[in-house]
């Protein structure tokens, strides 16, 4: 299958971007390094092209009860204007993807899906409609999606010309989202982020989006804002101790065992497709998701055994995800391991090419920014 371009493909050409297949596909991996990107967008601001996600529009007199119904997570009492992370689930509880969600008016939504289960995700939530008065769209290759993200991206924002907001950002909260218009094309702009740090997320008409994009970054060029790959993208979710899709979460996992029990309203959702399946849970003894650390340079990587302890020889865990943090200096991971290990300040041993290494659990997240 021939690989999706971004609608800004050719922008990250003639940056000299680095590129890589994600999902189906071509996306900048990074334009200089992996560490200055990761430091930019810790220090001052990163520009994210993430155009590969998915945008499902939702709407019709019925789509708060469908969502009730489709996803888990009440989406009905989410105010206007607000974003909810939500799952999507089998029938037996697991997790087909997570999303993001935003109220867009009192009957629609734009559901926003992984780049990798768009397809599952429409087909899904196209299935679940039947009986609903409600329009299912997907509306994925007519958007562009640009993220801004660091603790001056609101500054670069506000500095960016040709971009009005009904909202001043200054008054955007937290998983809220403003429309506004940029050089008189309409586009929404979200506060929610996948780094551990403040930032937007840019939802434009595809043709508009190297328009913008150049717009940002010529505002943040005094900023310190620098175009940013998924290399970084990945090292600052996994600080920030936030799951991908493909690693943390899949079809066999249960929310509960990913540490993603408070998105699933068991209490005030009465019916939504995997509630059954979410009430019995995962088996006894199922492996359990933490974060570990560790000292020295030495990092984990995705597949890597978990033991007990350095004399054991039965895995007792594997590793979902690692890397040598970048900001903190020291190996951290995310892994699977069993009930008994869970516990923060457990010391675990990982298989890292041959050689046993000590990690402890450590409560998740590793990174955690500090709040104005």
């Amino acid at each position: 299958m021939t690989d999706h371009l971004s609608p800004l493909h050719h922008t990250h050409v003639a940056a000299g971007a680095t590129f890589t297949d994600f999902a189906g596909w071509q996306m900048p991996v990074r334009y200089t390094s992996d560490l200055a990107e990761h430091h930019a967008v810790r220090t001052a601001a990163g520009l994210f092209d993430i155009s590969h996600m998915a945008e499902i529009i939702v709407e019709g007199p019925e789509a708060p009860a469908f969502l009730d119904y489709a996803l888990a997570g009440l989406l009905s009492t989410a105010m206007i204007g607000q974003a909810k992370y939500s799952l999507l689930l089998t029938e037996r509880g697991t997790v087909i993807d997570d999303l993001v969600v935003y109220r867009l008016t009192h009957h629609s939504y734009l559901v926003v899906a992984n780049a990798g289960n768009r397809f599952a995700a429409v087909r899904a939530l196209v299935e679940r409609a039947v009986g609903f008065d409600v329009a299912v769209t997907d509306r994925s290759d007519d958007y562009a999606l640009i993220a801004v993200q660091g603790p001056r991206a609101q500054a670069v924002l506000e500095q960016t010309t040709g971009l009005t907001v009904e909202i001043p950002l200054d008054e955007l909260k937290y998983y809220r989202s403003t429309s506004g218009s940029f050089s008189g094309v309409p586009l929404l702009v979200g506060r929610t982020g996948y780094t551990g740090e403040d930032g937007f997320e840019l939802y434009i008409a595809a043709e508009s989006a190297a328009a913008m994009w150049a717009a940002v970054a010529l505002a943040g060029a005094g900023l310190g804002l620098v175009p940013a790959g998924l290399a970084c993208r990945d090292t600052l979710r996994l600080e920030a101790g936030m799951p991908l899709y493909g690693h943390e979460l899949s079809l066999d996992v249960f929310p509960a065992q990913a540490g993603l029990d408070r998105v699933v309203a068991l209490t005030s959702q009465d019916s939504f497709v995997g509630r059954e399946g979410t009430e019995v849970g995962p088996a006894d003894g199922a492996w359990r998701l933490v974060g570990l650390a560790a000292e020295g340079r030495r990092a984990a990587r995705a597949g890597y055994p978990v033991f007990a302890s350095v004399s054991e020889n039965k895995p007792a865990g594997i590793i979902t995800s690692g890397a040598l943090s970048p900001t903190l200096g020291h190996p951290i991971a995310l892994a699977f391991v069993e009930p008994s290990l869970a516990e923060p300040g457990t010391e675990v041993s990982v298989d890292i090419r041959g050689k046993r290494l000590s990690f402890a659990v450590t409560a998740l997240p590793f990174y955690r920014r500090e709040k104005k």
